[in-house]
């Protein structure tokens, strides 16, 4: 189950018309240029996407968009998370996941729970479902770590706990997941800056931002480090890194936004409390990428 998210996955931005609809036809063109990019699998709703800005009709009008237009070419992850355990079991048991090889789900924000119940939190969610589950921590937008000790104890009980989205930043807790969880489960990279060097410690790819602008250069990168050819991968890490440092400079994603539109890919467009980023700095990432 977990080989389907080594490599580069991409966290899909929502397209969005001037009225703040979805632009169906821009999410088709951006799904073309990634695939095309040779990123290996597809993430629909992570916090990319402003998933918390979006109704759940919205939510599965976009998923199924995806899996039409995607037409099996590569594996689809669905992120569904939250800070009601109840609620997210019962959409994952109702929800139809035809076309879907995994789910991706973030740690509860704003509760703060203790590890016990983080632990018991994804204990419930692999039971409701027989599909592949990726934990996703990323304190700095939930306010809530999960330690190594209960990521490696759920890899180590649910056997559908295949993979964890690590976007942390702390390399130490990194490498004690890396070292004591089971063999089989992956590490994911949630740092688009920082995917290199946590791959020389034993990371298996990452989920990535940068990849809907740079899906040729991302997958370039993770697939040389990942064959163990760190002179490349570092060659393609520092043609990217500048842009990757103003893509996060007023938040994601607005920058990520600001790139697509300057590529004439997706409309500049955001739902609040998401904002567009600064006419200076959207300059600047024009003038990036010439």
């Amino acid at each position: 189950m977990n080989s389907l998210f080594k490599g580069t996955g991409v966290a899909l931005v929502t397209p969005f018309n001037q009225d703040k609809s979805i632009d169906f036809d821009a999410l088709t063109k951006l799904i073309e240029h990634v695939i095309s990019g040779k990123v290996d699998y597809l993430v629909v709703m992570g916090t990319t996407a402003e998933s918390p800005a979006l109704s759940a009709a919205e939510k599965e009008a976009v998923l199924n968009h995806v899996i039409k237009h995607n037409a099996y070419r590569l594996p689809i992850v669905y992120g569904i998370g939250g800070n009601n355990t109840d609620e997210v079991v019962n959409k994952i048991k109702n929800s139809d996941f035809k076309g879907v090889s995994g789910i991706l789900s973030v740690t509860p924000y704003y509760n703060k729970p203790s590890q016990e119940g983080l632990y018991h939190h994804f204990k419930a969610i692999a039971e409701a479902t027989k599909l592949p589950v990726i934990l996703y921590n990323v304190p700095g937008r939930t306010g809530c770590n999960m330690s190594a000790a209960t990521c490696i104890k759920l890899a180590s009980e649910c056997k559908n706990i295949v993979a964890v989205k690590e976007a942390s930043g702390n390399f130490e807790q990194i490498m004690q997941i890396r070292k004591n969880a089971p063999k089989k489960f992956l590490v994911i990279s949630g740092d688009d800056a920082l995917v290199v060097p946590q791959i020389a410690i034993g990371v298996d790819g990452v989920i990535s931002v940068a990849a809907n602008a740079f899906p040729a250069g991302f997958s370039k990168m993770v697939n040389a480090a990942l064959n163990g050819n760190f002179i490349t991968a570092r060659e393609v890490h520092f043609e990217l890194i500048d842009q990757i440092g103003l893509m996060f400079a007023e938040g994601s994603p607005a920058g990520i936004k600001s790139f697509l539109s300057h590529m004439g890919i997706v409309k500049n467009i955001l739902r609040l409390p998401c904002y567009e980023v600064s006419k200076q700095l959207h300059d600047k990432i024009g003038s990036s990428l010439k």
